[in-house]
């Protein structure tokens, strides 16, 4: 099989690899997916053998990519050169300020190319990094900040504005970096970050500096990522830098596996071909953004292309002229492009892949994907705060033939499906999904009690409803607590909203409990329309009746005038749909 591979190169042909056989080709001995075993914190678990340690190392490796592009904001332009002077001179600014391994560094700012920079800044100075969800309320970012104990806060000005009078109420913030404010800081506590690091098109005039002298373990606690909070008090997941830089490792290796499974060996780096760029639409204070894109892009040498918001025309408008490989995000962004009336306007021939999570996608996207785009592989995966985001990754012909399935778990990282009992269940059987891996977090921060209930001899219990097959795809039924009982039947919402996707003018759709006197609940359908087509309640809910059982029907369907409320990890947020249906029916 070798010989031929090497003699053929990447078009050599053999039978298509299962995915057991693909995932201990790629990550045998002397290969770069290397895996070894590692007990950590009393737990035998797979690691990635040639990760970097930490995001030191990670740093260090990115920085050698030099005069390449990093950073595109508008007219703002890092290379990786510029934005390692400007994380060094950050790194050294909080050293100064008294910052000392294991304080908290608060990052509070949407997209913008200094978030990065102060990122590995309070990284490599040895703080637990702190990115704070730049949509909260001034009273939930006062939470964030008292609750993870904040020592400096990096912020926008919009920020700025949201947390000026809860400033006061943070007793362990002792200064607050603020970026692009043009108003005058009277504040002795707050410094304009520009005065330490100068404009972003500025950062290659800093001096090169060298790395502050702090020793970082792959088992350092690194980050505190906040739960979405969907219900309760936000968590502060606390990552290690080990969780962290597993998504290195992970990024890589499933499109190697798609080559493999098609019967095709992965073709070899090639140096001269051009620079991978992803179009991030997702927040760098979600996992997603800052442990599955930023740091893999930086290890890897791709440069990232921020919005200041999404807006579907600007966004072709940047991938014909940064020449983007990849994009997505949640579905619907994909959606947005495909659907868009000025798409042939744009050279969008760049896109290889389009990726999303954080929500169920039609399968008729997957298929749509292809017939527009078809350079580029359709791709999704699972992840969730608690594990650093990336776990399972699906991806080309796999996904084709599996669209409501998120993918196998990456090699390092173990699925299961656990029953009401504890006991692990049968592939086919749905029940509550566990993972394990070197990317599962340490457990909340300062809640022992949420730790234990959640974290178990190192799995992590998600708390979404599953079932894996025989090859290990897993697919999410529904979030468990979310799941609808009528009188006494169970609905998987996803199951109805995958449903409503086949219908060709729904664009986006989610279901809700509709409170019943006698029957506890009954469903109803929120749904968002393409541009262009209509569609009538009656019809939907035909639709859905013949393609699933009548107690699945939604009997109420309300037409939404524009894309569903998300939260920043880009899932909808029901709690807020429920509200449209919150009286009670006969």
């Amino acid at each position: 099989m070798t010989e031929n591979a090497t003699a053929q190169g990447a078009k050599a042909k053999w039978p298509a690899m299962t995915i057991a056989e693909a995932h201990a080709f790629l990550t045998a001995p002397g290969i770069p997916f290397e895996m070894e075993e590692k007990v950590i914190r009393g737990v035998k678990m797979r690691v990635w053998k040639n990760a970097p340690p930490t995001l030191r190392e990670a740093f260090i490796a990115g920085r050698a990519h030099g005069a390449k592009d990093f950073l595109v904001y508008e007219d703002d332009r890092a290379t990786y050169e510029s934005f390692a002077r400007a994380a060094i001179a950050f790194s050294h600014e909080l050293i100064a300020q008294g910052v000392k391994k294991g304080d908290r560094v608060a990052i509070i700012m949407r997209n913008l190319p200094e978030w990065p920079a102060v990122f590995y800044g309070a990284a490599l100075a040895g703080a637990i990094v702190t990115p704070l969800n730049a949509w909260w309320t001034g009273p939930e970012l006062e939470y964030g900040l008292t609750d993870s104990g904040a020592r400096i806060a990096i912020v926008d000005a919009e920020r700025l504005e949201r947390i000026s009078a809860h400033l006061k109420n943070c007793p362990d913030l002792k200064r607050v970096y603020v970026t692009r404010e043009n108003e005058e800081v009277t504040d002795p506590m707050i410094v304009k970050l520009e005065a330490v690091l100068g404009a972003v098109n500025d950062w290659s005039k800093l001096p090169e500096g060298a790395l502050p002298d702090v020793p970082l373990d792959p088992e350092d606690d690194a980050t505190i990522f906040y739960t979405s909070g969907t219900t309760g008090k936000p968590k502060g997941a606390l990552g290690t830098h080990r969780n962290i830089v597993s998504n290195i490792m992970a990024s890589g290796i499933s499109m190697a596996r798609t080559y493999l499974r098609r019967g095709e060996m992965p073709p070899q780096p090639d140096p001269s071909a051009p620079q991978k760029a992803t179009l991030i639409s997702v927040p760098f204070f979600h996992a997603t953004g800052c442990h599955a894109i930023m740091s893999p892009s930086l290890f890897g040498g791709a440069k990232l292309v921020m919005m200041r918001k999404w807006d579907p025309e600007l966004a072709m408008q940047l991938i014909e002229r940064e020449r983007i490989t990849g994009a997505g995000g949640v579905p619907t962004i994909a959606w947005q492009l495909i659907e868009h009336p000025n798409r042939p306007k744009y050279d969008l021939s760049s896109l290889e892949g389009i990726s999303y999570g954080g929500a169920p996608s039609a399968p008729e996207l997957v298929r749509k994907i292809k017939e527009v785009f078809p350079k580029s592989q359709p791709g999704n995966g699972w992840g969730m705060t608690e594990t650093s985001a990336t776990f399972t990754n699906h991806q080309g012909e796999d996904y084709e033939n599996r669209p409501s399935s998120c993918g196998p778990a990456v090699p390092v990282c173990e699925l299961k499906v656990v029953g009401p009992n504890g006991e692990t269940l049968p592939p086919g059987e749905v029940g509550e999904l566990w993972g394990k891996g070197p990317n599962v977090v340490k457990g909340y921060w300062n809640k022992p009690e949420a730790t234990a209930q959640t974290f178990v001899d190192g799995w992590v219990k998600t708390g979404d409803l599953a079932r894996l097959d025989e090859e290990g795809f897993c697919y999410i039924i529904d979030r468990a607590k979310d799941m609808l009982i009528r009188g006494g039947e169970n609905i998987y919402c996803v199951e109805v909203e995958n449903v409503l996707y086949e219908h060709p003018a729904v664009m986006d759709a989610a279901l809700v409990p509709i409170p019943h006197k006698t029957l506890g609940e009954e469903p109803g359908a929120v749904v968002h329309l393409k541009p262009g087509t209509t569609a009538t309640e009656e019809e939907l809910r035909h639709f859905v009746a013949s393609r699933l059982a009548a107690f699945k029907v939604p009997v109420k369907v309300v037409f939404w005038p524009e894309t569903l409320p998300r939260n920043a990890n880009g899932k909808i947020l029901k709690t807020e749909l429920k509200k449209i249906f919150a009286e009670p029916s006969a």
